[in-house]
């Protein structure tokens, strides 16, 4: 996609540089609304939001030897500006830059040939979209959301993967795009940047509740993703969440595939062998037929991730062997339930890249099934966005905690501390439910007490940064190799890289 054409979909045309005529036949080499991590050749967008305004490192990304940036129709006229030499760099002026962004990948979409496979849901959109772009790797090319870039923005950088480094959109066959949302609207207004064929909701559970007034809502938000499927497309829907399997009722013009253990559903599993952190063994039961197939993924909460990805897979017809492939060679995302093992003979799953209710509990569920850890601890850190109800959910998320039989609890920050009162009120001694207010003394506490034969958990939301715990730790203490469970960058074929 060449810069003018790009000027002509976002309304506007190259101004303030010499040679325009030349750059209007220039291909970005990708897109960025970063100035640090601006490559030579990209298009920047100068986005605005509540806390930054991108406009003020427009100088950063001409350093960057960015070719053009896409800015508002004022900006020259700001202090900003004054650091650039408007003869030699290029300027798209628009009236909204994010708008602007989300145009020009609503018009890639809108020329593209290929399928769009939208997930939404409180917990599992990024493994269930890693597990989809796997399977569907074996019949065609690839892009998926890079790292889990799925707001306002991140979508339409995703999307615009399919234009970046001399590809074309024509080159790939399906996108599979994560679509978050904290508020209502978001999702529907991502379904029109990226009407999907193919839309998925994982499951419904206490998250975002700060904006949000029950659970009711949440799943409201959270249907606008059957509304943007386009007439005649598919939705995949967990027949275990009521709320969720009810969203088959809102369209007639769509058909609805169910995935789920516990009930009757399209696709599911039986004879299912938890091996603890080795992951599950499970007959896979489809409308093509079943088979024997290995999920590498600890947990419960994974396999309904894998059976959803098995639902779009036998949507577009991917063999049954296929799948069953894709499953076997899976590895966790970064900080999403990643094992590290340490030659003290300790053992740490990285599950620390968010945190809700629902997650911690089935994480904890997972530490405690099947393991034959010598002491399982888990370090907690507090759960955000959970509004009114945050008090009341940490403490029963205590006791529940508790009741599973862990060994230690640390809680990091905030209303951990509620989590660390409700562990109490179950049973768990002071000594050993304790609370603490940054990860680093959660760091120092752990590195303090680990032995060999210990099995942590670490879990906490994004602002908490529970991360810190675990690379504090790995400083302390040697990682054995090949283990952390890393993803490869890219998947087979044309599967684009994550960026995060």
């Amino acid at each position: 996609m060449k810069l003018g054409d790009i000027a002509d979909s976002v309304g506007s045309n190259i101004r303030a540089a010499r040679g325009a005529t030349e750059l209007a036949e220039r291909e970005p080499t990708g897109y960025s609304i970063d100035s640090r991590t601006v490559r030579p050749g990209e298009l920047f967008f100068a986005i605005q939001g509540e806390n930054y305004d991108g406009h003020r490192f427009v100088a950063d990304a001409m350093a960057g030897r960015a070719v053009a940036a896409v800015v508002t129709r004022d900006f020259l006229d700001s202090e900003s500006a004054r650091a650039i030499d408007p003869q030699k760099f290029a300027l798209l002026m628009v009236d909204d830059t994010l708008a602007a962004l989300q145009s020009l990948a609503r018009s890639v979409i809108q020329s593209w040939q290929g399928q769009v496979v939208a997930i939404t849901g409180s917990m599992g959109k990024t493994t269930t979209k890693d597990l989809t772009a796997s399977m569907l790797d074996r019949v065609g090319r690839v892009v998926k959301t890079t790292g889990n870039l799925n707001n306002d923005y991140g979508v339409p950088l995703s999307i615009l993967k399919m234009e970046s480094e001399g590809r074309h959109a024509a080159e790939f066959d399906y996108a599979v795009l994560e679509m978050g949302m904290n508020h209502k609207g978001e999702i529907a207004r991502l379904a029109t940047i990226a009407p999907p064929a193919v839309g998925v909701v994982t499951i419904v559970a206490p998250a975002h509740l700060e904006f949000f007034n029950s659970v009711d809502e949440i799943a409201e938000a959270k249907s606008e993703m059957v509304g943007g499927i386009v007439p005649g497309g598919v939705a995949v829907l967990n027949a275990d969440d009521d709320r969720v399997a009810r969203m088959a009722a809102i369209r007639h013009d769509i058909t609805s595939v169910t995935f789920g253990i516990e009930r009757g559903a399209d696709v599911t599993a039986t004879e299912i062998r938890a091996k603890g952190l080795e992951g599950t063994c499970f007959v896979l039961v489809t409308p093509r037929g079943r088979l024997k197939a290995r999920l590498p993924l600890a947990g419960r909460h994974n396999l309904y991730n894998a059976l959803a990805a098995a639902a779009i897979a036998g949507h577009f017809e991917v063999a049954l062997d296929e799948i069953a492939d894709a499953l076997s060679e899976t590895h966790p995302a970064k900080m999403r339930g990643e094992v590290v093992r340490f030659r003290n003979g300790f053992t740490i799953i990285d599950d620390s890249y968010n945190s809700n209710p629902g997650a911690l509990r089935e994480m904890v569920s997972t530490l405690c099934a099947g393991n034959d850890a010598s002491r399982r601890i888990v370090v907690a850190g507090e759960m955000l966005e959970l509004g009114e109800d945050g008090p009341r959910l940490h403490r029963e998320t205590g006791r529940e905690i508790a009741k599973l039989g862990v060994d230690k609890l640390i809680g990091i920050r905030g209303l951990a501390s509620e989590i660390i009162a409700g562990a109490q009120d179950a049973g768990m001694s002071a000594d050993n439910a304790v609370f603490v207010e940054t990860p680093e003394e959660a760091s120092e506490l752990l590195i303090r007490f680990v032995r060999a034969g210990d099995c942590i958990l670490v879990k906490g939301s994004r602002g908490v940064k529970t991360e810190t715990v675990v690379q504090r730790v790995k400083q302390e203490f040697e990682p054995l190799p090949n283990t952390g469970g890393a993803p490869k960058d890219e998947t087979r074929g044309e599967t684009l890289r994550q960026m995060a």
